[in-house]
């Protein structure tokens, strides 16, 4: 028999418990995260979301609670978003990460492949997030599976 593949966001996020699923926003713009979150809350309502202003932040958070999925900025001051997501890939190998950028020169995308993050061009919106937070459903059900 044949698996049953969802159709839908809903249909994925049907599947998870609720509340099971934690997103983190990392941005030093505290606006760029409202944008993000807004985003993620029309596609993944049921999704807790936490933030972080920096490389710093989330790693500690990372750290001290379970979080599932996670959008980073690529320009933050400090760390960027490929050396946290490179953090996180060694933490959590199978975690899905996006890098969300207005930079979308070859270079920055061929960086982003090079951690297996997905690549989400600001400013973020539903169309743009909709297939990673999608993917990144479907790959927590099959883990939980």
């Amino acid at each position: 028999m044949a698996p049953i593949i969802p159709d839908s966001v809903e249909e994925i996020t049907a599947q998870l418990e609720p509340g099971m699923t934690t997103i983190l926003i990392v941005d030093d713009s505290k606006l760029a995260r409202i944008v993000a979150g807004k985003a993620v809350n029309a596609i993944q309502p049921k999704w807790e979301r936490v933030e972080a202003n920096n490389a710093a932040e989330a790693l500690e958070l990372v750290g001290k609670r379970q979080i599932d999925v996670v959008l980073l900025d690529f320009n933050m001051p400090g760390r960027n978003g490929i050396e946290l997501a490179g953090d996180l890939r060694r933490m959590r190998p199978s975690m899905p990460i996006a890098l969300l950028t207005a930079n979308i020169q070859n270079e920055i995308v061929a960086m982003a492949k090079a951690v297996d993050a997905a690549f989400v061009a600001k400013p973020v919106t539903q169309e743009g997030l909709r297939e990673f937070l999608v993917n990144a459903a479907e790959a927590l059900t099959n883990e939980s599976t």
